[in-house]
């Protein structure tokens, strides 16, 4: 059995160790000859772990019923929906009622936050490298805005604990210090998270310039303590 064989058995296995009912049924029946070959020709070439993708996902769609996506990748701050279609599947089995739900669940789907995607089985199994460069393009402006959101946010949390901490106005090169930053970045920083309401400028009596900042209420309860 070669590495791709193992993480993939592994992969299932795991998946279905943590359903029950309906949705490990659905596992066991619908990820089937598409679904690993996906896995195989596209996701494995280019990610070489199936780490936070899930098979078989269910979701409900705008009329409350179950539908289950082939797979879900939903790492902490993006989710993107990919679907595996076949041609006599999604066209020539396709009528007017099933094309309109289709689109409508689509539309849905987007309104709830995923990002939907779908690959013609004929490119996954014939075009897989296409499918690669595809999936790449798109992975890879979600994971540079998804790391930029998680700097910003672990600096809103390192601030605010720190705050916390002092029990005083916090300065601005404290933090300059404290994140090994320049004075400007700093100011930016603080000035974000008053724009939050997580921090209060403190105004000198004497004129309008700002030399430290109060936390907050709103930053006490922002859950990032």
């Amino acid at each position: 059995m070669n590495d791709f064989e193992q993480a993939h058995q592994a992969f299932i296995e795991d998946h279905l160790s943590k359903r029950n009912g309906e949705r490990k049924n659905r596992l066991e029946r619908g990820h089937n000859h598409a679904e690993k070959l996906f896995t195989k020709n596209v996701w494995w070439k280019l990610k070489g772990h199936f780490s936070q993708l899930h098979p078989e996902y269910e979701v409900i769609d705008w009329r409350g019923r179950p539908y289950f996506a082939d797979f879900v990748y939903s790492p902490k701050l993006w989710r993107l929906l990919i679907e595996i279609k076949g041609f006599r599947t999604h066209v020539e089995e396709m009528d007017r009622e099933k094309f309109c739900n289709e689109l409508k669940r689509e539309t849905f789907l987007y309104g709830m936050g995923y990002h939907v995607v779908s690959f013609a089985y004929d490119d996954v199994a014939t075009r897989p490298d296409l499918c690669i460069y595809l999936l790449r393009t798109i992975l890879s402006r979600f994971e540079t805005a998804s790391a930029n959101a998680e700097r910003i946010y672990f600096a809103d949390k390192e601030i605010i604990r720190l705050a916390a901490f002092l029990a005083r106005p916090v300065k601005p090169i404290e933090i300059a210090r404290y994140f090994s930053i320049d004075h400007r970045t700093a100011i930016r920083h603080l000035q974000r998270l008053c724009e939050k309401g997580w921090l209060q400028p403190v105004v000198r009596e004497t004129g309008q310039r700002v030399m430290s900042y109060n936390l907050t209420k709103e930053g006490l309860e922002s859950g990032l303590l």
